[in-house]
């Protein structure tokens, strides 16, 4: 379980109805191959040692009493297991029947779980059978000892750290106050259902938002098995329906109408970072639950769950475009608020013909629309200089007559002649002074025309740029209002295919293709034959690659260790493991020591579940030490 991941499995076994002996013999093949695959956490059907369907028969003692013996049995079998394994079956206790989940490891019977809602409504009679299950846990008599018996009780992992474990059964998921919020409360992070859910039109949709919702409503781990095929379908049919969901998403679900085991892997390490760092998730409320301890060994989990490379980008094209839509409208949004704010009618912006400038740009286009306002008020500002080239230069002012804005070119070459001339700066040295020069002149030539104009510096700098400290210090790091501030790179990208996409005019989708065909530049290194010589990722490193490791690091808080093995499974094929690392180790440098760009940062609207705002999303000092994490990247 390195790195706080755990193999789970939701197993729905092929069953004869009130045939313990049989179902038992299936149990214990199953508990092996999903063992062997490497599941630690095993989850089979409510009912699932007799079956559910089993109706009067449940009051049998021949059933009751063969059904305990099998248990007997499967605890037994399991001894040299170390995986926690759930397996529902009736039980009678001081002279009434419950519906339970035996909790079992290592040829232990931990615990057993009762049902605490039962349903007797629509295809449902369990109260016939059943009776509600105790909260607090009381000791229930077991081979000579006893175990506790009672839905408050916590079954700890000692080979996953911050691992804790509950379980409920079918109904209660459904009831309006299910026990899984009691146990996330007290601490649990993974929840089990074992369930015996049978399928009528629609349920499965219903079922499946249920079992999402509660993963991200209690930030846990959730890991739902249903019975399937060998039930009585005398008046209904059991679908499979298997699902392990975390944090709100599904990672993995089958439901084909027949037996099957599905695999997923939890972060367990993840969902304690998020509620540590959401201040409205209390500290754990005990009272009256049972922690019981059982061993995992410490072993690396073999990854299966996806991590896309773009954790930014939807992989779905129509979320995509949604996705898109609704960046553009906050983006948009936010800068109408500002400019009706500020009384302002004008908008001036910095164009370069790259990414960045052009989503200003249109989010500026509009940003007017909602306003009623001409375009004419857009004052797109080209400033050539030393690096700037033809392509770049045609395609910003192309871009700017297109959309229909006021196009100014204010050539700065002599102005940082002369600046070079104050400062003693000789023009054939082409170090960062030369550089930031060029970009300090476009930013005072911005703000003044926004003085003159009674106008609002629109800032382009994306979040990735900030991220890196990719920008220069109160240059084209400063403006009045950022609105790509909250846009990563790579989402950049598509969101200005989007627009390209959806604009209907086709002279201007061509612009818009050819920047995104441009390498990423800021050109403030002379051309070489004509083309760019200074490309950004060739000195910094593939923004894809920073993308996900800023996403991981703070979305997930993933250490270095972790991301660089998440890293190496997204991007394998693409990247070999040494450049992912040297990579790696650049953006963790840039990302401490460039802090002090992100604490005096403009005004910009947030977009996503990661941000870098000093008022938002990120209280990070500019002065703090990386010695941590460098340890960490050093054992790498």
């Amino acid at each position: 379980m390195k790195h706080g991941f755990i193999k789970v499995a939701a197993v729905t076994p092929h069953i004869r109805v009130a045939d313990p002996q049989y179902n038992s013999e299936i149990i214990q093949k199953k508990i092996r191959e999903a063992y062997e695959a490497g599941a630690r956490i095993l989850a089979f059907p409510e009912l699932c040692l007799t079956g559910y369907t089993c109706g009067d028969l449940f009051w049998q003692d021949c059933l009751l009493a063969e059904a305990r013996q099998r248990l007997s049995e499967i605890v037994l079998s399991t001894k040299g297991l170390h995986a926690l394994i759930l397996i529902g079956l009736p039980v009678e206790r001081e002279g009434k029947l419950y519906n339970t989940a035996a909790v079992i490891s290592d040829g232990r019977l931990l615990a057993l779980v009762p049902k605490r809602h039962i349903p007797s409504y629509g295809e449902f009679y369990e109260t016939r059978h059943f009776t509600p299950g105790n909260g607090p846990a009381e000791e229930f008599s077991w081979e000579g000892g006893s175990v506790p018996f009672g839905t408050d009780v916590l079954f700890q992992a000692d080979g996953v750290q911050g691992l804790l474990a509950a379980c409920e059964i079918c109904e209660d998921l459904w009831a309006a106050d299910p026990p899984s919020t009691r146990h996330a409360l007290a601490g649990a992070n993974v929840l089990i259902n074992l369930s015996a859910s049978n399928e009528t039109i629609g349920k499965d949709t219903y079922r499946e938002m249920l079992v999402r919702s509660a993963s991200g409503r209690l930030v846990a781990g959730y890991l739902y098995c249903s019975a399937g095929e060998g039930e009585s379908t005398q008046d209904v049919v059991f679908g499979g329906h298997t699902l392990i969901a975390e944090n709100g998403i599904i990672l993995e679900q089958k439901k084909e109408f027949t037996c099957n085991t599905i695999y997923g892997e939890l972060d367990i390490s993840r969902l304690c970072y998020e509620r540590r760092r959401m201040n409205t998730w209390p500290a754990a409320q005990r009272g009256g639950y049972r922690v019981v301890a059982f061993h995992l060994d410490r072993e690396e989990t073999k990854l299966t769950r996806s991590f896309p490379a773009l954790p930014f980008v939807p992989a779905d094209e129509t979320q995509r475009r949604r996705r898109c839509e609704e960046i553009l409208s906050i983006q948009s949004f936010g800068l109408k608020k500002r400019m009706e704010h500020t009384g302002c009618k004008t908008a001036v912006i910095g164009i370069s013909g790259g990414l960045d400038s052009t989503l200003a740009l249109i989010v500026a286009v509009r940003t007017f629309d909602l306003m009623a306002l001409k375009r004419q008020g857009i004052l797109a500002v080209t400033m050539p200089c030393f690096g700037t080239t033809d392509r770049t230069y045609d395609n910003a002012c192309k871009l700017s007559r297109a959309l229909g804005l006021t196009l100014r070119e204010v050539n700065i070459r002599d102005a940082v002649h002369a600046h070079f001339r104050d400062i003693g700066q000789q023009e054939e040295n082409h170090d960062v002074t030369y550089e930031n020069s060029q970009a300090r002149e476009r930013t005072q030539v911005l703000m003044d025309l926004a003085n003159r104009e009674s106008g609002l510096v629109i800032g382009t700098g994306d979040m990735s740029e900030l991220a890196l400290g990719w920008a220069t210090y109160n240059g084209d790091h400063m403006s009045m209002y950022g609105v790509n501030s909250g846009v990563p790179k790579t989402l950049v990208r598509h969101l200005v295919r989007y627009y390209a996409d959806t604009c209907e005019d086709q002279a201007l989708a061509e612009v818009l293709l050819d920047i995104l065909d441009t390498p990423v530049s800021p050109e403030l290194l002379p051309p070489v034959e004509g083309k760019i010589s200074q490309k950004t990722e060739d000195l910094v490193g593939p923004y894809e690659l920073h993308d996900f490791f800023l996403y991981h690091m703070l979305r997930g808080g993933y250490p270095p260790a972790k991301l660089f093995r998440v890293a190496r499974y997204a991007f394998a094929g693409v990247y070999e493991d040494a450049v992912i690392l040297k990579w790696m180790k650049t953006f963790y440098r840039r990302f401490f020591s460039q802090q002090f760009k992100r604490s005096c940062l403009p005004d910009g609207p947030k977009v996503g579940t990661v941000a870098l705002s000093p008022r938002g999303d990120l209280r990070m000092p500019s002065d703090a030490c990386m010695s941590a994490w460098q340890k960490e990247l050093e054992e790498l």
